[in-house]
């Protein structure tokens, strides 16, 4: 116990007695050196310079030497004392390379390719020279407008936003991100890694940033910077195995530290538009690590989303035959849409232990850890602990956004608070009833009301059997903010102008969140009932949108539909390893709905209007009927990782694939219900990453009806087709659909059935070699679809481009059925960087009938 008292007692003397040793860094022209590195020699422990060339840290009394770093500087120690606070200047001068032992001959070989080839050889032996570590880790995180437009896309910024943001209101300008954090990092060989973020901090929030672990390592192949939106490919690394077939090395000369050469190796893409890197790589003499790299990307290498990103990395010796990173610095330039933006991301990693010892359990789901008082800690605490000085623009950034953050939160749950949340709304114009709908909000100090309506715009629909159809769809939401339950109920209203049909039903939603430091479960619950428009194939992701649009200018009514009163109940909880339970009853009163108008643009499309059932399937339309179904469905992804916050936890993917199963059961002499049968499917789908040779994507899936004794067309196994005279693809999930087939030419009650949809992405490969083509960034996409049944056979195969203006993709399809040819089609849709968004965040056909899943909102 004395021990442990003196050991504390220690502790607490040792930092009350460290002192702050400060200073800037120049070069031999007076000129500031941003981000330059200041270590500690023979040690992890130091600092960054700031933006300002400034640097700052603590140590305890004593002697010490300092060296001062940058890429392209001559590196300078100082031995310094510190008693009390202590300034050094730093001045560096340009690296003087020498020539010394090296003689290229005429003609022959460059010696930094043989360079290039020794540290080729050993990267694999470095990248795993460590088993494992435990690294402290501080980062800091800033975004800056330097220009904001009046509009963006045509919507104005309005002052108001312009203040939200931070920017100025004329030059918009300022800082809109900016946030810090310090964490400590657990790494196992070969893929065991955990993050503890102990503290963290938002400008203007109270709260802490999304911290990701910055390690980019140029020891692999494949260089993965920020997200693979950058490029799915990621990067080559310039001492990747295949590198000299990628790159043009130059060898600039050398220079001596610490006793050991260092080459200085000039890197040059072979050729534009593929994944490479431009700058200079510096290479040890004898063991051929790297000692520090200047690499950058611009847009001519692939990189998306920005214009340049610049990476700069200082790495140490860690022990006697270790060498590991000590400071990092991502910056990025951002200029489109008439927004201009930079961004630097600092990294800085000190005290390494290469021998830890790691408690049992360490390394489980939870990859990242934010400590419960990660965000409680006062500015004193930052002022006293950050490793590197804020900049003035950054320190003026925390003032004004912090005391306005405190003054407001002080305020937030008060009544008159309160009372300027509710009218503080705008006013409502009769515009955004038809146009972008109506949303208002009631704040209470327990709970958050919100209210309103549907766009009518969004709602609007042509077809055959109403004519125009009108679809209105208020609603009423509360949320409380501390059991975290919510409840929404939505009525539907609906007239077809035609036919002169009103239906009309409710679906009242809820949500249960169980989220904390410990758990993450969700129970979502869904009922509903009334009287609706529904489509046969309710799974249909074929819109009501594309769909006028087909009736109107073609006459072809793909969509067939019918009319019911309905009761549907549904039940889905989703547990923290990945499992999805949900439960669906449904009881359906169905009724045919006929065609009441013919009306298209050009009168000889006329002869297109089929009539409003599947004609593949019935000669005739339908008996009115009931019938009750009751479905099991399952999914699950094997090895979920988490972020784990204070309270609460975010799923962050896994390697394996999704799979997915369902059980469907349609029960007779319940409520009238004519309906006998037993149907089952399982599922898999995933996306492959293949780096540089592209993505794969998959759905794979099988089932077929146990028991068929009486089965409508509705519940029918249907396949998802995008048969359309207008070629156009839509939303449509490729995934998901066959692209040539008639709807409902396959559907059936077949005891088994197969299919499969992949196809691969090649992200840049291929279409990057065709001169001024790959200028475009326009991206190859080839792959096939399959349907097996017993009676017959269904092939299609298909290339295409994608990321045609970031949005559409068009693909040529050709189908076979047992063997024979049928057609040839060219398919227009949306895919890309833009256009995969879109299509994921749109809203699929006959949302008033999806039924088989509670969903959250």
């Amino acid at each position: 116990m004395r021990i442990l008292f003196l050991l504390l007692f220690v502790s607490l003397v040792s930092q009350a007695t460290a002192q702050r040793i400060y200073g800037t860094v120049y070069d031999d022209k007076g000129l500031l050196l941003p981000y330059s590195s200041i270590t500690i020699k023979g040690t992890s422990i130091g600092t960054s310079a700031n933006d300002n060339a400034k640097f700052s840290f603590n140590l305890a009394p004593g002697k010490y030497t300092l060296l001062c770093q940058r890429v392209g500087y001559t590196t300078q120690e100082k031995t310094v004392t510190v008693k009390d606070e202590t300034e050094v200047t730093f001045i560096l001068s340009l690296q003087q390379y020498t020539m010394e032992d090296v003689v290229v001959k005429s003609g022959g070989e460059d010696p930094a390719y043989q360079i290039i080839r020794n540290a080729i050889a050993k990267r694999e032996a470095h990248a795993k020279e460590v088993n494992a570590f435990t690294v402290d880790l501080y980062t800091k995180d800033m975004i800056k407008l330097r220009s904001l437009p009046k509009r963006i896309l045509g919507q104005k910024i309005e002052e108001k936003d312009k203040k939200e943001m931070g920017v100025d209101s004329i030059t918009g300008e300022g800082i809109i991100y900016l946030s810090e954090a310090l964490s400590n990092l657990s790494i196992q060989q070969p893929d065991k890694f955990k993050m503890n973020v102990q503290h963290s901090r938002v400008s203007g929030t109270g709260s802490f940033g999304i911290t990701f672990p910055s390690f980019t390592s140029f020891y692999t192949n494949n260089v993965r910077v920020f997200s693979s939106r950058l490029n799915p490919r990621g990067f080559v690394s310039p001492i990747a195995d295949g590198a000299i077939g990628f790159y043009k090395f130059k060898f600039l000369g050398n220079f001596w530290e610490n006793g050991q050469a260092i080459n200085v190796i000039q890197v040059t893409p072979r050729r534009n538009y593929e994944p490479l890197f431009s700058g200079t790589i510096n290479i040890t003499d004898g063991d051929w690590r790297i000692q520090s790299l200047d690499l950058f990307l611009t847009k001519s290498a692939q990189l998306e989303l920005m214009d340049t990103l610049q990476i700069n990395q200082i790495y140490v010796p860690i022990g006697k035959e270790t060498w590991q990173v000590k400071n990092q610095l991502i910056h990025f330039n951002f200029k489109q849409l008439g927004i201009d933006a930079v961004g630097n991301f600092l990294s800085v990693y000190s005290d390494y232990d290469i021998h830890p010892s790691f408690k049992k359990g360490l390394f489980d789901r939870v990859i990242i850890k934010y400590d419960t008082g990660v965000a409680n800690q006062p500015k004193a605490f930052w002022d006293s602990i950050r490793p590197v000085p804020l900049a003035q623009e950054e320190e003026k950034d925390y003032q004004v956004r912090d005391s306005t953050y405190l003054a407001n939160k002080d305020s937030l749950l008060t009544k008159n608070s309160l009372d300027s949340l509710n009218k503080n709304q705008g006013k409502i114009k009769p515009v955004k009833f038809l146009v972008g709908g109506v949303d208002r909000f009631y704040y209470t100090k327990k709970a958050i009301y919100k209210y309103g309506t549907s766009s009518l715009f969004n709602t609007l629909e042509y077809n055959f059997a109403e004519g125009v159809v009108l679809e209105a769809r208020p609603y009423f939401q509360k949320e409380n903010r501390i059991t975290r339950r919510a409840i929404r109920i939505e009525p539907t209203l609906r007239y077809g102008f035609s036919n002169q049909h009103y239906n009309a039903w409710l679906t009242i939603r809820g949500t249960k969140k169980s989220e904390s430091a410990t758990e993450f479960n969700r129970t979502n619950w869904q009922i509903s009932g009334g009287k609706r428009v529904s489509n046969f194939d309710k799974a249909t992701s074929f819109t009501q949108f594309f769909n006028s649009i087909s009736s109107v200018l073609f006459g072809n009514n793909f969509l067939k539909t019918y009319e019911n009163y309905f009761g549907s109940a549904s039940v889905s909880r989703r547990y923290e390893n990945g499992l999805k339970f949900t439960v669906t009853g449904l009881y359906e009163d169905r009724m045919p709905l006929y065609n009441s108008t013919d009306f298209v643009i050009y009168k000889k499309d006329k002869e297109n209007i089929t009539p409003n059932y599947p004609t593949e399937l019935l000669n005739a339309q339908f008996d009115r009927h009931q019938a009750v179904s009751l479905k099991l469905s399952a999914s699950i992804k094997p090895g979920q990782r988490y972020i784990q916050f204070p309270n609460s936890k975010m799923p962050i993917g896994s390697k394996y694939p999704t799979f997915t199963a369902s059980y469907e059961k349609g029960i007779s002499s319940i409520f009238g219900s004519d309906a006998d049968y037993d149907k089952w499917k399982i599922g898999a789908d995933d996306n492959m990453n293949l780096k540089l040779a592209g993505e794969l994507k998959y759905n794979l899936g099988i089932g077929g009806f146990l028991n068929n004794k009486k089965v409508f067309i509705q519940d029918f196994n249907h396949y998802d087709v995008n048969y359309s005279r207008s070629d156009y693809n839509g939303y449509r999930d490729y995934l998901q659909a066959f692209q040539l087939p008639q709807y409902f030419r396959y559907s059936n009650t077949n005891d088994f059935y197969a299919k499969a949809f992949i196809e691969h992405h090649l992200n840049g490969l291929l279409t990057n070699k065709i001169p001024l083509f790959k200028r475009l960034k326009w991206n190859a996409v080839v792959g096939a679809n399959g349907l097996y049944l017993s009676n017959v056979n269904y092939f299609e195969v298909f290339a295409g481009l994608e990321n045609i203006f970031k949005i559409f993709r068009l693909d040529v399809v050709s189908g076979y059925e047992n063997g024979i040819y049928t057609r040839t089609a060219l398919r227009l849709g949306v895919g890309g960087l833009i256009g995969g968004t879109v299509r994921r965040a749109a809203p699929g056909a006959g949302g008033n009938n999806r039924t088989d899943d509670a969903v959250g909102f």
